[in-house]
């Protein structure tokens, strides 16, 4: 089981045998075994335990969590929290507000610990149950995939990642690692209880259907692994896709081009939502495909409707060709920018810091590429950050208003290039913020032009992207602070 596992942490998870990992330990068999495991793979291993408060035994379950690190000589952190009274306050479900707080101590203390990943003890058991579950909430292929081994953002964190080493380790052969290791695993009795949905999946759906199929967990477990790849094909088009559409979001709001939405097959318009939905509702967990049908109703409606109730707060609203995304009350206004004055020519160090007229900063950093940079990068839904290969360029870079002229390769559209005031005219940038908008330039390494590398809040250009073979990337992030910042 070792050798199998440390193939997955290095090739699956990607985590770095030299870095410190958090593992979630309940004291379950699941989580014993994910705890040994890395323990015994050589990890810089921290152990978390959340005492949920819930049972007369949790008190003692805790302390024998604690004993087991102290026996494989790792960190042990243990908290307890009033599971209960949370679930009150915040009108959940008993098994949501568990698993709510349960992460949110998880995050915290792999960032108290400068933890590289949060592992949990999710097995191949567990990879069927959820997508049974999936598939009876009506899921599209996201959700019966599965969970996966890696994932970044999550809603508890943008930076730190969620892995699952166990997803292709099935529980009877977790239970005889367990016992061979010398472990007593602790027995959760909810477990048991049909009153939940998972619990009633695990007891009562799965052996009903093996009646009809024995080999019924091998083969879903299987297909997930075959639909999560199909998933990942396709969001390498949704992210073409989401760049030529997308105009600026906020915190609370997206803005896409309806007209460039239209031009989307129907099936990437539904992921494009969906991005978009997940992006504004971290951790939402409620989104169905009706949801998403009507989202796309919405956007091809030859009335053209001014807005409706989208889901969970979300309103869905047009105006010319802006197709807003926003929570309820927001009404989502023009960039408030700085202004750079005309021949005005501000130099950004790489790395290094810029501070802009009307309280705006510009940061540069200098990261290497990695799998886990460029899941955020396509993660990310922030026009106001962008990434650039950093060895295609001259450092420094510099920041200027815009020039008879210009033109722009936006990200996403293969190389053609087009006037910088039709892109300004197409994301409906106001016409007074035109002549001093920001815009963030380079020089190529290869033969000394000038680059517009940048339209920040708006588009990237296609010049110096970021690609698998990028060895060194500038990362830039543009924020307002306040004048004590």
């Amino acid at each position: 089981m070792i050798e199998k596992l440390e193939s997955v942490l290095e090739s699956l998870c990607c985590l770095d045998i030299n870095e410190p990992v958090l593992a979630g330990v309940s004291g379950g068999a699941d989580s014993l075994c994910l705890m040994d495991s890395l323990a015994q793979a050589g990890y810089r291993l921290t152990v978390a335990h959340l005492n949920h408060g819930l049972r007369p035994e949790a008190d003692s379950e805790a302390e024998r969590v604690r004993k087991y690190a102290r026996k494989l000589g790792v960190e042990f952190i243990g908290e307890r929290v009033d599971v209960a009274a949370f679930m009150r306050n915040e009108h959940l479900s008993l098994e949501e507000a568990a698993r709510i707080v349960r992460y949110r101590f998880l995050f915290s203390m792999a960032t108290q610990v400068g933890a590289q990943a949060v592992a949990v003890g999710h097995t191949a058991d567990d990879q069927v149950e959820t997508i049974l579950m999936h598939l009876l909430r009506g899921a599209a292929l996201a959700g019966l995939g599965g969970m996966q081994y890696r994932t970044i953002p999550t809603a508890w964190s943008n930076e730190i990642p969620l892995v699952r080493p166990l997803l292709g380790t099935w529980r009877v052969e977790i239970l005889g690692y367990v016992v061979s290791r010398g472990y007593e695993p602790v027995f959760d009795a909810s477990n048991q209880d049909v009153m939940y949905f998972r619990n009633r999946v695990r007891n009562e759906l799965i052996p009903a259907l093996e009646s009809y199929n024995p080999m019924l967990r091998r083969n879903l477990w299987q297909m997930g692994g075959i639909l999560r790849e199909d998933y990942q094909f396709i969001q390498e088009h949704v992210q073409a896709a989401w760049n030529a559409c997308i105009l600026k979001s906020g915190d609370h709001y997206l803005v896409f081009a309806r007209s460039r939405m239209l031009e989307q097959p129907v099936a990437i318009q539904r992921y494009l939502f969906k991005k978009a939905i997940e992006g504004l509702q971290p951790g939402f967990r409620d989104l169905d495909s009706l949801t998403l049908e009507r989202a796309c109703r919405f956007l091809t409606s030859p009335t053209r409707s001014r807005n409706i109730e989208l889901t969970n707060g979300l309103v869905l609203s047009q105006r010319d060709d802006a197709l807003i995304i926003s929570a309820r009350g927001i009404n989502p206004s023009s960039m408030e920018t700085a202004e750079i004055q005309p021949g005005v020519n501000l130099v950004l160090e790489v790395p290094g810091t810029l501070r802009m007229p009307g309280g705006w900063v510009l940061k540069s950093t200098i990261i290497s590429n990695s799998r886990e940079h460029l899941a955020q990068i396509q993660a990310n839904l922030d026009p106001f950050q962008a990434w650039i290969d950093a060895d295609m360029l001259v450092p420094p870079l510099s920041v200027r208003s815009r020039l008879p002229g210009d033109r722009f390769k936006p990200l996403g559209m293969k190389g053609h290039s087009m006037k910088l005031s039709d892109l300004m005219v197409n994301v409906k940038l106001p016409q007074e913020a035109r002549p001093g908008y920001p815009l963030v330039c380079g020089i190529c390494e290869v033969d000394g032009s000038e680059e517009l590398l940048w339209v920040p809040g708006f588009r990237q250009s296609d010049d110096c992207r970021v690609s698998s073979e990028t060895q060194r990337i500038i990362w830039l992030i543009l924020k307002k602070v306040k004048p004590e910042d």
